[in-house]
């Protein structure tokens, strides 16, 4: 039976059809990565009283309570009055939780309407698939970055250290926990498992590292325990590239291990596309 009668081309058919130009290839794959790139953005910027305006008003409200507040009566810390102190890691918090969150609501809501199935059948590759959402999330997270950065410029002034540290210690952050939302959505199997991991994981591991302190002020002992934490090496590294204070934390050592850590994730990721497991059931 001929390829043809078989619904198909046959080898030597297919040998005979003139290959696609490699600008033309890469034409697809940049339109269809901007496309799905572009709706993450639209999803989320549509919405902006929920996915913008709330971390902007909770971080107003940690700059009241915590900076003008509390700080007040702690004083310094690390050489820095306290509400320039916990800016940095109120930043990064802000790009952590969002960042995560866009990623893992998005995808899992594609899933649970069986509209990723179309896109897993396209002749899409899984990179651009995954680029696509995990920048979306990027996307949110540097934007609400930023947007509590502008607020936070409102209680203090601030000179920045170190500029390119500051910008890669974001970018690397917010794709780092899209990339861990992207397979929290690929797991998920209801609308609750989206917010288990920011609620249990997320929430606490953020408060523990050091967000509100320098773990410097810690006896030894718990010194070495808030080492474990990762958060702790992404909210100095950032407290770094703003201030030129890292905590006691190796800059070049975080940076190392965020790479590593964003390499693993990714490829779990390309791992889970490539074996539709839990997006086909």
């Amino acid at each position: 039976m001929s390829g043809l009668e078989n619904g198909g081309l046959g080898n030597e058919q297919r040998r005979d059809l003139p290959e696609r130009p490699q600008h033309s290839e890469f034409r697809y794959h940049w339109v269809a990565f901007v496309t799905i790139f572009a709706k993450e953005v639209r999803r989320f910027m549509r919405i902006w009283p929920q996915t913008l305006l709330p971390s902007a008003i909770s971080m107003v409200l940690y700059f009241v309570i915590f900076g003008a507040v509390i700080g007040a009566r702690i004083g310094t810390m690390s050489g820095f009055s306290y509400m320039t102190y916990v800016l940095p890691g109120l930043v990064m918090m802000s790009v952590i939780t969002n960042s995560f969150s866009n990623v893992a609501s998005s995808f899992f809501s594609n899933k649970f309407q069986r509209s990723i199935e179309e896109v897993l059948i396209s002749p899409v590759p899984n990179w651009i698939i995954l680029a696509g959402y995990v920048l979306g999330g990027v996307a949110r997270g540097v934007i609400t970055g930023a947007i509590v950065m502008g607020l936070g410029l409102f209680f203090v002034e601030l000179d920045v250290h170190d500029v390119f540290a500051t910008l890669l210690a974001v970018v690397m952050t917010a794709t780092l926990f899209a990339l861990g939302g992207f397979i929290n959505g690929v797991f998920a199997r209801k609308f609750d498992d989206v917010s288990i991991i920011p609620t249990f994981v997320l929430t606490p591991m953020t408060y523990l590292g050091g967000v509100f302190y320098s773990i410097e002020i810690l006896p030894g002992f718990w010194q070495k325990v808030s080492m474990l934490n990762p958060i702790l090496y992404q909210v100095n590294t950032f407290r770094y590239g703003l201030l030129g204070e890292a905590g006691g934390v190796d800059i070049r050592f975080a940076f190392v291990v965020m790479l590593l850590a964003i390499l693993l994730l990714g490829a779990c990721s390309l791992h889970l596309l490539k074996t539709g497991r839990g997006l086909r059931s």
